[in-house]
């Protein structure tokens, strides 16, 4: 049974498989900032494109759970403006991991630097918070946004630091924010689900593997409602920069590390 689901997987790699299904359910219902850390615990634990391929599908499955939890009131109006920038963005991404990224300790490396930078992109946000607002009523910033997270989810799985960034600008409330994030990457991530099909990072090792994981999905994505039900919408927020700013700092010296090494 266990080779039938997990293959050659490890102990070690199998519990950093379920603490991600966990973290990944709790990041799609509640505490969005945390998807950055599951990228960090899968790209350490298993070979870069494997890992993604292993993230994406938990994803897709979580996000469905998001979607039903925050279902009412959708800002379709906002949705529209940004989700054709965005497959713009994901066309983008494949063609450089197709052409310009083929080493997996490369790729390591460029998921650090794209978190981090998406990092740095958010403690911007908020020293020049006056100027944000500003550019935030323009057309183009929440364009340019949605193009750079398509990118990055397609390259990476990381596009939550970027649209946590911008969703923090519009200073929508926490349940509105929620509804946005949740619909925006299911639609994204089932767009990029053939995607990854194609590229070989998606195969039935790493859907088989993934069904296994859908207690524990169910597990964090419960924990997650509950956790945005409580915190104060300023503590979330702190919350959401927080992790994106940690985990970003760990895999990108953890990946320098790798290549120097």
């Amino acid at each position: 049974m266990y080779s039938f689901f997990f293959g050659d997987f490890t102990w070690l790699q199998l519990a950093v498989l379920a603490v991600s299904a966990v973290l990944i359910g709790i990041n799609k219902t509640g505490v969005p900032g945390l998807g950055t850390v599951p990228v960090i615990l899968l790209v350490l634990a298993f070979p870069a494109r494997l890992s993604q391929g292993l993230q994406l599908v938990m994803l897709a499955l979580t996000d469905l759970v998001a979607v039903y939890c925050y279902r009412d009131h959708v800002n379709w109006r906002l949705l529209r403006r940004l989700l054709p920038w965005a497959v713009v963005g994901i066309g983008a991404g494949s063609l450089t991991l197709r052409f310009l990224i083929t080493d997996d300790d490369v790729l390591r490396l460029v998921i650090g630097v794209i978190v981090l930078g998406m990092s740095l992109l958010n403690l911007w946000r908020r020293r020049y918070a006056e100027l944000v607002e500003r550019l935030a009523r323009t057309r183009w910033f929440g364009r340019s946004f949605a193009l750079l997270g398509g990118f990055t989810t397609q390259v990476a799985n990381a596009a939550g630091p970027v649209m946590a960034t911008y969703l923090l600008t519009l200073k929508l409330p926490k349940l509105e924010y929620m509804r946005v994030a949740a619909w925006f990457f299911m639609l994204v991530n089932w767009i990029k689900f053939p995607v990854f099909i194609s590229e070989g990072r998606i195969d039935w090792a790493v859907v088989r593997a993934d069904s296994a994981m859908i207690p524990f999905i169910l597990i964090g994505a419960a924990l997650g409602v509950m956790l945005v039900k409580r915190l104060p919408q300023q503590a979330f927020e702190r919350v959401v920069e927080l992790l994106v700013v940690l985990s970003a700092l760990y895999l990108c010296g953890n990946s320098l590390f790798r290549l120097v090494g």
